[in-house]
């Protein structure tokens, strides 16, 4: 899996440094937290939904089995960044720059 990562990683890199085949922001968000782009409108087990890729023509699925878990599977919610939390938890959002709280 680590191998798989890494080799997302330059891939993105390299798309990145290309003028003109940079993906879009949705697909890069996703692959920012490891995700993967299904056709479908639903992830098969062992993955989650987590947003959209290729400008919301595919679902982003994350997998439930690695470190990185939605928000709400850690028993938080996603709060804006202006509400401050009284506590803070690690846990994946699905809006960008939102954080995971436990109490607000």
């Amino acid at each position: 899996m680590k191998l798989f990562s890494c080799l997302m990683a330059l891939l993105l890199l390299l798309l990145q440094a290309v003028p003109g085949l940079s993906l879009p922001k949705d697909t890069l968000r996703c692959v920012g937290y490891h995700g993967f782009c299904f056709h479908s409108k639903s992830c098969p087990e062992p993955f989650a939904a987590f947003g959209t890729c290729s400008r919301r023509q595919k679902t982003c699925c994350i997998d439930t089995t690695s470190n990185f878990h939605t928000c709400q599977d850690e028993g938080g919610h996603c709060v804006p960044p202006e509400i401050k939390c009284l506590q803070e938890q690690v846990g994946l959002c699905p809006h960008r720059g939102w954080k995971c709280c436990t109490e607000v």
